[in-house]
């Protein structure tokens, strides 16, 4: 997986129009799916963002592919416009870019279902890369099989392989409503079972530095 933030400093439909129309199609001719969101809530001091979360079948489709849209002619003529009105008033500042391999758990992203509004990616990072380890082992001996009893719809778990925030993992959940993901936390993290995972020596320290982030899927995200 790739998940992409996107600050932006300028037109969000002028971005999302090529997203939709340019970027996703030549990503989508060569074999990767993309889920695409924007924040749920956006508060005063927030910058408005949007997130691509790109699937790739395998690493050497993810190293392919960055030449292959460049040799796509449909892309490059579809895109161009794109490139040559923002180069000088650019849409986003930066990117940021984070190279996940898939939990053994769950080799296979989950899609969810069309009734879905809101979406949750979450990164937890690590005080080091042992204890990032012990935490990726946490989840796949048993925390996301209590995830998936509660009602937190998982999409993908990723530990993050490159990126901004390392050692870390990222993974993302879907829910109907904001009441139905606030419910089936709040059953997670008063359950037994969490209570004794999250007791033992083992996994001590494996998570210290958390962040939650709610998003909202855009129009033409294939997620």
């Amino acid at each position: 997986y790739e998940w992409r933030v996107y600050t932006l400093v300028g037109n969000g439909n002028f971005l999302d129009a090529f997203f939709e129309e340019s970027l996703i199609p030549v990503f989508n001719r060569n074999k990767v799916r993309v889920g695409a969101f924007e924040l749920y809530k956006l508060q005063e001091k927030d910058k408005e963002q949007r997130c691509l979360l790109l699937i790739y079948p395998d690493i050497t489709t993810y190293l392919n592919v960055k030449k292959a849209i460049w040799d796509d002619p449909d892309f490059r003529q579809k895109a161009q416009t794109f490139y040559d009105t923002t180069a000088p008033n650019p849409v986003y500042s930066n990117f940021e870019s984070y190279l996940c391999e898939a939990f053994d758990k769950i080799p296979v992203h989950r899609k969810p279902d069309p009734g879905r509004t809101l979406f949750e990616i979450r990164i937890y990072h690590s005080p080091n890369e042992e204890a990032n380890r012990r935490k990726v082992q946490m989840f796949n001996k048993g925390e996301i099989d209590l995830v998936d009893q509660v009602g937190i719809n998982s999409v993908f778990y990723g530990e993050i392989l490159a990126g901004s925030r390392m050692p870390a993992l990222l993974y993302l959940t879907w829910y109907k409503d904001e009441e139905t993901r606030n419910k089936a936390w709040k059953q997670f993290g008063s359950h037994p079972d969490w209570k004794k995972m999250s007791a033992l020596p083992e996994y001590a320290y494996t998570a210290t530095n958390n962040q939650s982030i709610l998003l909202s899927p855009l129009p033409y995200s294939q997620l």
